[in-house]
Formats: structure tokens, sequence, C-alpha cells
């Protein structure tokens, strides 16, 4: 059995117990496996409310889904694990295709290498010393082991230079471009990307590989400037090359890709021409593991170009109303500890009354506590004290983050497995 295996398999091991929300008080005591083989019901096997629970038929058909696509466009993909921070998850990406994980800090490359995952995309600057002499020692110690993170000033090239001193190994490196004035990270102009390239090309300890961005930084992001500023990262990348700024690499990596404008991004990568060396055209977009109910359900590139499919959404949190104050108004016991928040508020998707369900007719969110959902209700609710409401969720990253342990369910309730998040 690999290592990863058997860190994965060590999951299963866990003891159920008060910190899990949402699961079964009776299940106290048990392993994770040993509840998963009971194969209990989320509705009727003492499941607590609010639970958030993953919809094992969706997520293996948004799984799928973008292996195809992925493989359609001839890109290579490290999707975003930040917005799941779950290994198993990790494990069925990588078996569905994936190049490798993306990552965005130094604790979720130490999460990612504690369950093998042997390489890694790290979408961010990293010039904090402890991290990247840790990374240094992964390098040193696994030969199989590839990391690749952005640089964007000559002062980070400094500092992760002094950090690294007399490590074994190079760490991989891309300039990162900026999206724009006013965007997030990235040099914001060619000529600066030269200089930053030129500081990497000076220190033995770091070697350049590829250029790459985030698209969903463009100020005013419709589909032109997405494409323009997706154009200026691939004529960066074919002028590194005529400079010969990738000498010491074994492939160029051009890399972008959020969830919102993949298809842009599917688009331009295609258009990159022969360049001196194989190019990588890495696709990063990660919120298609869970996708969402609201969000990017309005933004998602598959609206746009219908017949490349259509993923679905697989988060569904369930809450239980207990309070019905007035008829224009309800309360669940759900709250921003429970529900993502950040993009939209979540909205009523399904009613259920002891094993029935009906639609959500006439109920709107209005507002989030702590711990209460607020919801107006109009006429035509049929809503009670007791009932339990499904909740379609905004924004995977923010959903995630609040459950440390998920209940995989199949569309009758029946919970298959259970997914381990770190954050």
């Amino acid at each position: 059995m690999s290592s990863s295996t058997e860190a994965l398999a060590r999951l299963a091991t866990e003891r159920v117990d008060h910190r899990f929300k949402g699961l079964p008080p009776d299940a106290d005591g048990l392993t994770v496996a040993e509840l998963a083989a009971q194969r209990r019901n989320l509705f009727t096997d003492g499941f607590a409310t609010p639970v958030l629970a993953l919809s094992a038929e969706r997520l293996e058909h948004n799984l799928k889904l973008m292996e195809t696509y992925a493989t359609r466009h001839g890109l290579a993909f490290a999707p975003h694990g930040k917005t799941s921070m779950a290994p198993q998850l990790f494990r069925r990406q990588i078996e569905h295709g994936a190049w490798g994980i993306t990552l965005a800090v130094p604790h979720q490359v130490r999460v990612a290498r504690a369950f093998g995952v042997e390489r890694i995309f790290l979408a961010n600057e990293l010039v904090d010393a402890p991290a990247l002499r840790w990374i240094a020692a992964e390098l040193a110690a696994d030969p199989d082991f590839r990391l690749v993170c952005y640089v964007d000033s000559v002062r980070g090239v400094e500092l992760m230079d002094a950090a690294l001193r007399g490590s074994v190994r190079p760490v991989d490196v891309v300039v990162e471009l900026g999206a724009g004035e006013g965007a997030r990270t990235g040099v914001r102009t060619e000529a600066e990307c030269a200089a930053v390239a030129d500081a990497v090309a000076a220190v033995p300890t770091l070697r350049l590989v590829g250029v790459a961005g985030y698209e969903g930084e463009v100020p005013r992001a419709d589909p032109e400037r997405v494409h323009a500023w997706l154009r200026r990262l691939v004529a960066l990348a074919v002028d590194f090359d005529k400079a010969g700024r990738f000498a010491d690499a074994d492939e160029i990596i051009v890399s972008a890709g959020g969830s919102a404008w993949f298809d842009a991004v599917a688009d331009v990568l295609t258009e990159i021409p022969e360049l001196s060396l194989p190019v990588l055209k890495l696709l990063r977009s990660g919120a298609y593991v869970s996708h969402d109910d609201v969000h990017y359900r309005r933004l998602t590139p598959f609206n746009r170009v219908p017949e490349e499919g259509a993923l679905e959404p697989a988060f569904r949190l369930w809450a239980q109303i207990v309070s019905r104050p007035s008829p224009e108004q309800a309360f669940a016991n759900a709250g921003k500890r429970d529900a993502a928040y950040d993009l939209d508020l979540p909205v009523v998707r399904v009613v259920r009354r002891g094993e029935a369900e009906h639609p959500a007719a006439g109920i709107e969110v209005t507002a989030l506590s702590d711990q209460h959902l607020w919801l107006r209700t109009g006429p035509e609710a049929n809503l009670e004290v007791g009932d339990w409401i499904g909740l379609g969720l905004s924004h995977p990253c923010t959903s995630f983050d609040k459950w440390q342990l998920i209940p995989l369910a199949e569309a009758d309730g029946t919970v298959v497995d259970y997914i381990r998040t770190f954050f």
C-alpha cells in the first residue's frame, strides 16, 4: 500500500464525536468507516440539523465532465484544491486525470503532501522563509515531488533565494502577469516581467519554467477583456521563449483558469504557437467539484457554451424551521457558521415534511445571523415549524471550510461516505 493510500485509509479510522456538526449523536465513538458501513439515511437515521451533504451522483458527474472538457481542449488540469481542502477529493480529481492540485498557501501544501500529492501548483507568491525551507526539504527527500509557484517581484526573488540557499533542488517558478491596474497580485508590465525573469536567472535556487495568472481578476471582466489579457499572457510566454529564458526548463508552463472564464482560457491556450519546448497548458478551475447553486450557476462557462455539458450543484444544506412568528416570516436553525454568504445568500430549493418533499414556493432567504436563517414567506409558502428545508449554496470555497466531516449522500439520502476537510 502506498503512503498516500495509507494516509487516506487513516481518515476512516478517526472517531466520530462532538467535533463534527450534524452527525448522529448516537454515532459517537464509531470510526468513520464503521459509520459509513451502516449506510444511514440522512433524513431518517439520526442526523441533526443543520447538516451539509454532498451529492454522490452530482460529484461524480462534475468530476467526469471536467475530465472530458480538459481532454477535449488539450489542457492539463490542476484544480484549485483550496476550494475543498479535502484529500479524498484530491485523490478522486487525480484519478479523473488531473495533472496535480493547485493550492494557495504553505499550510495547504503541507496537507496535500501529507496525503501523497506529487504535483502542486502554488498559485501565490511565497516569501516565507520557514515554508520555503520546508519545501526545499520535501524536494530533496522525494525526487518525484514537483512544486511550481508564482513570482511577481525582484524583491520576492531575493527573499526566496536567501531562504533556499544550500537547497538540493531549485524551486520551479512562473512569472505571474497581473490582470490589470488595480487587480490583485502579479507584475503589471511586460518590462517588469522581464526584470523578474532576469532576477530568477541570476540565482541558483530558482528555475523559470513558465508564466501564469488569474483571468478572474481582470477589471470589468467581459469576454473581450478576458481574451485580451489571456493573449498578453501567451505573448509573454512566446517572448520569453524567444529570449531563451526557459533554457533550463523541461517544458514551458502557461497557466490560468478560475471557474468563471475557463472557456476563454481554453480558447486562447489552443492558440499557443510551437515553442522551443513542449508546452503544458495548465487549467486551474476548482469550484467545479461541487459547483454551486447561485454564483457559479450564473457564471459557469457552460452557460455560454451549452454543448460542452453542464455542471450540477452538488451541495445541499439541510436546516429545520424553528420559528414561524407570522405568516410573512420564518426562521431556520442555520446561519453564518454553516452557510456560505460572502457572494450570495443561500436559496431554498425544497421543503421536506416527514418523508415527503414539496417545492419551496414563496420562500426567500433575506438574511443570515450567526445561527439563524431569516426567511420571507408569501401566501403560497407551505411551511411549518419542524419542516426541513434544503438550501442551495453559493461559493464552494466558503462552504467546505465550515464543515470538517461532510456526508456523501446518494439521491435517496443513503450516506455512503464522509469527506474530511482540513482548513
